[in-house]
């Protein structure tokens, strides 16, 4: 029997034996679709963030009235007056997010240069919010000083923003529960080799014509396809179910989608060159999964990390492969270069294969 069909016959029994295990079917197919029906169902919303404004007025003058109505006429604030007492009661509740303590100013005291405090209370909490609201007060008090006063900026910013499509926060999630997908693939594939390995049928394979290298070879095909299938039921879904537009190559994705394939088994195939038993491979495949689903930045932007963590991030292969599809995908800002992802990404490909190589234990 020749070589390729031998190859056909193994691939053929190895995907017979994945589609009877259960568990291989919920982890590698089942749990990555569930995943972006609940993601889309959580992040695909397009609901404009409102923040609570409490602002309390020594006096009213139709200086202090035109600045409550300024900041009534913005849609992201949801605007209450009252007394200061009152209005930082309901801060220390959580009902407000800022109280804005304005005095009585008037139109004569503003030309006149006369300089007026207003106090802005507000929670320690919630840094990067707190910054934001924050600038943005102190712009809508700029606009109202240079109405007053008649005064042009030295400067002025004119916006022109390009035609480019809205992202929305689940453009951000889809590429990365698609890598976190072919992690999974890779990884946890690897326990069907750990298992006949375990019950010594590998070692059987020694004394058959079948060559042992053919029974990876049929693995890896395998994994291929499915992280072709995965890929394809993924943007399915995202693109019917909630509007997900792919902007890039299919061409280049699919590459992307193949190397980042590789990669990962190429990894459980290194981590079972490191471990003897089916649930010490179990024990060591779950040490390495959960930092890099949670710390590769795949659920939420690298910048929201602690600076001490971000040199494990560096190190992490998914980080990359989640930014590579990112950039295809939905054409988000990239973290790194596209070039720069394929490259790391080889180079974990490389490393682990030759480190599986390297170790490699058939029994």
């Amino acid at each position: 029997m020749n070589r390729p069909k031998i190859l056909y016959k193994m691939f053929v029994a190895n995907a017979k034996e994945f589609f009877r295990d259960r568990a291989s079917l919920f982890w590698m197919i089942a749990f990555p679709l569930i995943f972006t029906f609940i993601f889309g169902m959580v992040f695909s919303g397009n609901d404009e963030v409102v923040y609570s404004l409490g602002i309390s007025v020594d006096k009213e003058t139709p200086i202090t009235k035109e600045l409550v109505n300024q900041f009534d006429e913005i849609e992201s604030f949801n605007v209450s007056t009252g007394e200061i007492a009152k209005e930082l009661e309901e801060l220390e509740r959580g009902n407000r997010k800022m109280v804005l303590e304005i005095p009585g100013i008037t139109r004569e005291g503003v030309t006149g240069g006369k300089s007026s405090t207003v106090r802005l209370y507000y929670s320690q909490g919630e840094q990067e919010t707190n910054r934001a609201l924050i600038s943005a007060i102190k712009e809508i008090f700029s606009g109202i000083e240079r109405e007053v006063t008649g005064r042009a900026p030295l400067f002025q910013l004119e916006p022109e923003p390009l035609e480019t499509r809205e992202l929305t926060n689940f453009d951000y999630v889809m590429p990365g529960i698609l890598a976190m997908a072919l992690m999974q693939l890779g990884l946890f594939g690897v326990f069907q080799f750990m298992s006949l390995r375990e019950n010594k049928v590998i070692r059987g394979l020694a004394v058959t014509p079948l060559p042992r290298d053919t029974f990876f070879e049929s693995e890896v095909a395998l994994r291929l396809i499915i992280a072709v299938i995965q890929t394809f039921l993924i943007i399915l879904i995202g693109r019917t179910v909630f509007g997900v537009k792919i902007l890039g190559s299919i061409p280049i994705l699919i590459g992307l989608v193949v190397l980042g394939a590789l990669t990962f088994v190429s990894m459980g195939y290194m981590i079972a060159s490191f471990s003897r038993t089916l649930e010490g491979g179990r024990n060591l495949v779950q040490t390495v999964q959960f930092p890099m689903m949670f710390l590769s930045g795949i659920f939420f932007p690298i910048e929201f990390m602690p600076g001490y963590i971000r040199p494990i991030v560096k190190a992490i292969p998914l980080t990359y492969l989640g930014d590579a599809l990112r950039q295809v995908m939905v054409g988000y800002p990239p973290e790194y270069s596209l070039s720069t992802d394929v490259y790391v990404l080889t180079g974990w490909f490389l490393a682990s294969t030759f480190l599986a190589i390297r170790f490699w234990k058939w029994e």
